[in-house]
């Protein structure tokens, strides 16, 4: 499936339904680490990141 790249984590939940969606079933602190994490540009990398966050 194509995964699209976005400039920030910003334009990517503005852009993309399932990302803004996903996101906001996150922890606000999961929120807030993906927000300060500017490597965060598609929803693969979202779903990665937070997953990250999970096992820690």
């Amino acid at each position: 499936m194509y995964d699209a790249e976005y400039l920030s984590l910003e334009d990517l939940l503005d852009q993309d339904l399932s990302a803004y969606e996903f996101f906001q079933t996150l922890s606000p602190e999961a929120q807030a680490l993906l927000e300060g994490d500017g490597d965060v540009t598609s929803f693969a990398r979202l779903q990665s990141k937070a997953a990250q966050l999970r096992i820690r």
